[in-house]
């Protein structure tokens, strides 16, 4: 299994995109402004969309992606998310007023786009690819992903605050090699976090110290304008960590 970083910034400008995922070439975790980097014939291979949450960074290019390729398929895109993720996106995008229905285009028999609800602790099996949706903390329904090849393991906590429970399962992961997760924030603007769900560098490391297992650390969603320090203040107080800056274009090998 190959993960490819499209985009893993807390915002847009210059070469910064917004959080999306490719693994192998036919499934995305997120669908952020990183997508759109993808070639046409790259487009049409993406049979399935992880939705961690309902936030526009990081489902931006959905509505994009189902309209430009979805006529060009014999079978539709399932995006799936958490129940609660699927209603946001049916009230407030694909509702005809934001962005046409394409779970019903041409018609509900043959759409262009397939909703499948995941539950927390439940895989979804793609071959010999696992995804798991994880405990997360945010402002909305949000879940991460664990992503299982069978000989290797990464987690990705999507947007969090602090969340014990998304540890205790990380801690049982004996194949776990890699974790991405966020920090949205640095330490002087620690109440915006809080505020918002996000971590900053001093709570990062409070959540990353729960975790018992080895495996490489690697930071995204760092606000444009802002990554250098709060990655120099990550560094500082989270040196025991090894953590990284994630970066487009980063793979990841499972």
């Amino acid at each position: 299994m190959l993960v490819r970083i499209l985009g893993c910034s807390g915002g847009i400008g210059g070469n910064l995109r917004t959080t999306s995922m490719l693994v192998d070439q036919d499934i995305l975790i997120d669908a952020g402004t990183g997508v759109g980097d993808l070639s046409l014939t790259e487009l049409q291979l993406i049979d399935h969309v992880f939705i961690t949450h309902s936030h526009l960074d990081h489902v931006a290019m959905l509505p994009f992606l189902v309209d430009t390729v979805g006529g060009m398929r014999t079978s539709p895109i399932v995006v799936h998310a958490t129940a609660e993720t699927l209603a946001i996106l049916k009230d407030h995008i694909f509702n005809w007023k934001i962005w046409p229905d394409f779970s019903k285009i041409p018609d509900e028999r043959n759409p262009m786009m397939r909703f499948s609800e995941v539950k927390l602790g439940e895989p979804v099996g793609l071959g010999a690819r696992r995804f798991t949706a994880l405990p997360a903390n945010h402002t909305v329904p949000a879940v991460g992903y664990w992503l299982d090849s069978g000989d290797a393991s990464l987690i990705f906590t999507g947007d969090t605050t602090s969340c014990p429970a998304l540890w205790e399962v990380a801690n049982t992961i004996e194949n776990l090699r890699y974790v991405i997760i966020e920090t949205a924030f640095h330490n002087g603007e620690r109440e915006l976090a809080i505020a918002s769900k996000h971590l900053w560098p001093d709570e990062l490391v409070n959540e990353l110290s729960r975790l018992t297992r080895k495996a490489r650390v690697y930071i995204t969603h760092l606000k444009p304008g802002e990554g250098a320090i709060t990655m120099a203040e990550i560094e500082e107080c989270g040196e025991a960590f090894n953590p990284r800056m994630l970066a487009n274009g980063h793979v990841f090998k499972l």
